[in-house]
């Protein structure tokens, strides 16, 4: 596969932005195509506001110069000079086939393309397109810049080669690369992320709680513990001295009882309502821009934190420094 100098991004929205600016810091050249030449100005406002939180993250770290940033209206273009593609067009299965399908016609066969889909199964993008092997997801989190999991998802044509250079190329940008190891829609994160989210519904449809009240509830308890470990292990440790089987023997009874929802309600207007005006009332006047500061500023510290006892996402924000000191060297 190619050798990976410049990333070419396939659509700039907020996906976009972030993988640009994580892509520029960490000294690749990134080409961005989007058909409205509004974006190009929103994309470097994008990168400028990320830059602060970027560079408060990787004090001290061994960082090549940054990239540079090009845009242009015509996603050919940014094509044929790409050595990666990353797309991230909107979540409409059509949309996607026709974007990727006009880049892969012009991509040198050698050329990576990466989709950031949320959901969708690689199989079902790369299904016609020119050179399949060399097309896969690559699922980022929100912010890109600062959230290091991607999820790596091969489909039927994908070829090892290609999965392995996808990670390498992620790794090089400090990302901890989660190989999936089958395709199924929504991958892994998403569909964990995907049920709480059908029960916050459920608790909104019946006034259990309001949006404020079910947040309270994740950030002063088990959102403290996920910053550096997974419900499994938490709940082996819940198990006392008896671990994960004491846990399992005491608890997963509770699997029995009505403590959940398997379907999502209908998306009432009142649902969507009470959604709407209980975020608006969490967010206490402050703009989305103020609110991806304080967001930007805690994630920062929580790797630092993490970083010193080399756990969770600290791990691999020291792994990133030491593959930049070996390049350095």
């Amino acid at each position: 596969m190619k050798t990976i100098r410049t990333l070419g991004l396939l659509g700039t929205g907020v996906i976009g932005g972030g993988w640009a600016a994580r892509a520029l810091h960490a000294g690749f050249d990134v080409v961005a195509a989007d058909l409205n030449p509004a974006m190009e100005d929103w994309l470097r406002g994008a990168v400028e506001t990320a830059a602060p939180a970027l560079g408060r993250l990787t004090e001290g770290m061994a960082l090549p110069p940054p990239g540079r940033l090009s845009f242009t209206t015509d996603p050919a273009e940014m094509a044929v000079a790409a050595d990666a593609i990353q797309e991230n067009v909107p979540e409409v299965m059509d949309v996607k086939r026709a974007a990727l399908s006009r880049v892969a016609d012009v991509a040198g066969e050698d050329v990576l393309i990466l989709s950031s889909t949320s959901g969708f199964m690689p199989s079902d993008l790369q299904a016609g397109l020119a050179h399949p092997e060399r097309v896969l997801v690559g699922h980022p989190f929100n912010p890109v810049y600062l959230c290091p999991l991607v999820e790596v998802v091969a489909g039927k044509a994908t070829a090892e080669t290609a999965v392995a250079h996808a990670s390498d190329f992620y790794r090089a940008m400090g990302m901890e690369v989660l190989r999936v190891r089958k395709e199924v829609p929504g991958h892994l994160s998403d569909r964990l992320q995907e049920a709480m989210w059908r029960e916050i519904l459920h608790s909104l449809n019946d006034d259990i709680a309001t949006t404020g009240e079910l947040d309270a509830s994740i950030v002063y308890g088990p959102g403290l513990r996920w910053a550096f470990m997974g419900m499994n292990q938490i709940y082996m440790i819940a198990g006392g001295e008896g671990g994960a089987r004491h846990f399992m023997e005491q608890f997963g009874p509770c699997l029995d009882e009505p403590w959940s929802y398997l379907k999502a309600p209908d998306l009432s207007p009142e649902i969507i309502d009470r959604f709407v005006e209980g975020t608006a009332a969490q967010a206490g006047g402050k703009s989305v821009r103020d609110l991806e500061a304080i967001r930007d500023e805690c994630l920062v510290a929580i790797q630092q934190v993490l970083a010193r006892h080399d756990i969770g996402a600290g791990r691999t924000l020291n792994a990133w420094g030491r593959l930049l000191d070996a390049e350095a060297r």
